[in-house]
């Protein structure tokens, strides 16, 4: 009996021990992992930016099939969130601020414990390649966590595999969709601007296709009329891209070799100054 007491003891002390060595490592960690992805900033960070691309390169999905996910009315841009299941239990993320094509900062949301933040960064280089940085960080650590990444070798090696097969599985992703559209990267290139006239519309998305052919043709048809010379092929310049509200403003436009004074309102000239820019060929 003594000697039970005596085990129960030991065992008791050690139980204190571990509890009290959990909980006075940091409160703070942070897990950051980089990968250089072949392909235009934007390109990827339009793929990040929408929820609903997540499940498609998620490394905690593919460890767990059986995860449910669900996603709320906005799942792209600010405010654009989804929730989940899995055996582990359950979370939520959800986007708090976007720098188009450079940042992305998130919320992560594990059960009712203190979240985490989530910062990704789009570095382009001047062979059109972009290093992707993903981090997540936290100020506020529960008991919980600690104890489980304590008992896993800490938290870089309890979240860092997992950053790194996602940003994999992301690379291979945006590959292979570009290849799909036959999208050359060649590269940064100087483009000399130049004149150009062009009209102007905003519509709801679903309506683009319609409302680009009618102001294409009615662009073409005065360049034609007045003989106006073209210095290339015409182009879309999109303004706005609202896929939260469903609407866009966006330009259709026609290169000119000299500067036009048109002569109905709803055809304008512009100049367009001269820029560095991400030369692709599709």
């Amino acid at each position: 009996m003594k000697a039970l007491k005596y085990i129960l003891f030991i065992v008791l002390i050690l139980v204190i021990g571990v509890s009290i060595y959990i909980a006075v490592q940091p409160n703070s960690f942070e897990v950051t992992r980089s990968r250089t992805i072949n392909a235009p900033a934007a390109v990827i960070y339009n793929n990040v930016i929408d929820f609903k691309n997540w499940e498609s390169w998620s490394s905690w999905v593919e460890k767990d099939p059986e995860t449910v996910i669900t996603f709320s009315d906005t799942t792209a841009g600010v405010g654009g969130s989804y929730s989940w299941v899995d055996s582990h239990g359950s979370g939520k993320m959800t986007t708090l601020a976007a720098n188009p094509d450079q940042s992305i900062e998130q919320k992560l949301q594990f059960g009712n414990f203190e979240p985490s933040n989530i910062t990704w960064n789009f570095e382009p280089s001047d062979d059109g390649k972009t290093n992707v940085t993903w981090k997540m960080h936290s100020d506020k650590i529960p008991f919980f966590f600690k104890a489980d990444a304590l008992f896993k070798g800490g938290f870089d090696n309890m979240i860092g595999p997992d950053f790194e097969r996602g940003l994999e599985k992301l690379d291979s992703l945006i590959i292979e969709s570009m290849m799909v559209y036959s999208i050359k990267v060649d590269g940064i290139a100087n483009h000399g601007g130049g004149y150009y006239i062009y009209n102007t519309t905003s519509c709801k998305m679903d309506d683009i296709e319609e409302r680009m052919t009618e102001m294409l043709s009615k662009i073409s048809n005065y360049a034609m009329k007045n003989r106006i010379a073209m210095a290339g092929a015409p182009y879309v310049n999109y303004h706005k891209w609202d896929e939260a509200n469903n609407a866009t403003i966006f330009s259709c436009c026609i290169p000119t070799t000299t500067q036009v004074i048109t002569t109905e309102s709803d055809i304008l000239s512009g100049q367009l100054e001269p820029f560095r820019a991400v030369k692709t060929t599709m």
